[in-house]
């Protein structure tokens, strides 16, 4: 009697594999998929600027002079990411309000009573957590849903910003030489063979990301906070502080924005009353970049890198549509564009979701 021998398994080709594992790797790692975005875009733009189709260069140094824009999107950006990460639909609509009362208050202490800068901007930092507070507050111990209380926190916030100096900026001397603090400066051991990079980059962003990334990656802070936003049920039995952990992301949400206060003031030279909201303000564009950076709107998934990479993206992304369009038609392009690279986003997840992870 003989005994069948089994036809041999054809090997998938190891090129056919490793192109998969790419394949996963684009649609299912935020961060890579990012990446991949921002050579795209760049690449794209980059050959458009080489054929005479913009209105300028598309060069290194054109794109490191952009980054002046990333420090406030990147910092709103990671406000959301905590607010978003705490759960229960966190999310904060104030942020904008928030840099404008923020900045005109910081205009006064600076600009028209003469306090010494870092005074002032303890007094910003101050501000912006006790704003911050309020919607915790609302939030996190009255119940109120965070749409709703952070929504009426805006016009308050808003409101009180148009009104404290009669609609007037605050462009004092003082006020003027914080520009200063914004220019561009030379990378230190590498500067010979990168373009300057502005300060802000150096004095706002690193300082604030190191800090973060020490406090949700390796602090208690974090870990409560990601329990928390995935499952408040279990993190309540487990003893964890829930009101408390949910209130103190509103905080952070909060001298986040009075950071931005005091960037954004140094920037344009001018504590102005709606500098948070102007246009479209500095809320949705945050809260997109969150998103975009693979923050789970629901709660508790969200990396800080995603958030990084989301600010490249969009920032020179925006930086080449101006270069492309002429007047306030770039401006509707860019929204047009951010647009297109959330809907992209979330068709990549649903493709994700069908292919690698065992959907119809």
């Amino acid at each position: 009697m003989s005994v069948e021998t089994p036809a041999p398994v054809a090997e998938e080709p190891t090129s056919r594999r490793r192109t998969d594992r790419l394949l996963e790797a684009v649609l299912t790692q935020r961060i890579v998929l990012l990446a991949v975005l921002i050579v795209v875009v760049v690449g794209w733009l980059s050959y458009l600027s080489a054929n005479g189709y913009l209105s300028g260069d598309y060069d290194f140094d054109y794109m490191s002079a952009t980054l002046i824009d990333a420090v406030p999107l990147a910092l709103l950006g990671f406000a959301e990411l905590v607010v978003i990460v705490s759960g229960r639909g966190g999310i904060d609509l104030s942020v904008g309000a928030m840099v404008s009362l923020v900045g005109m208050i910081f205009g006064f202490a600076y600009g028209k009573w003469g306090w010494p800068l870092l005074a002032a901007v303890l007094l910003a930092v101050v501000v912006g957590g006790l704003l911050g507070a309020i919607n915790g507050f609302l939030v996190a111990r009255i119940g109120f849903p965070a749409l709703i209380a952070t929504l009426a926190t805006y016009y308050a916030y808003k409101s009180i910003a148009l009104v404290i100096n009669d609609q007037k900026p605050i462009n004092s001397p003082q006020i003027q030489d914080l520009y200063t603090l914004t220019g561009s400066v030379s990378v230190p051991i590498i500067g010979d063979y990168v373009p300057d990079v502005p300060l802000g980059v150096f004095t706002f962003l690193v300082p604030v990301l190191v800090v973060l990334w020490l406090a949700l990656g390796r602090g208690t802070f974090g870990r409560r906070l990601y329990g928390v936003g995935t499952n408040d049920v279990a993190a309540r039995w487990a003893g964890v502080d829930v009101p408390g952990t949910r209130m103190r992301a509103y905080v952070t949400a909060g001298v986040l924005s009075g950071l931005v206060a005091v960037y954004i003031t140094a920037e344009f030279a001018s504590a102005r009353p709606d500098s948070g909201t102007a246009g479209n303000g500095l809320a949705l564009p945050a809260i997109t970049i969150a998103v975009l950076g693979g923050v789970a709107i629901t709660g508790g998934v969200g990396r800080l890198a995603g958030v990084l990479l989301a600010t490249l993206l969009v920032v020179w992304l925006n930086a080449g549509i101006i270069l492309y369009f002429e007047g306030n038609t770039g401006t509707q392009f860019q929204l047009l564009a951010l647009g297109v690279v959330l809907i992209l986003a979330a068709l990549l997840n649903g493709l994700t979701t069908r292919r690698f992870r065992g959907g119809d």
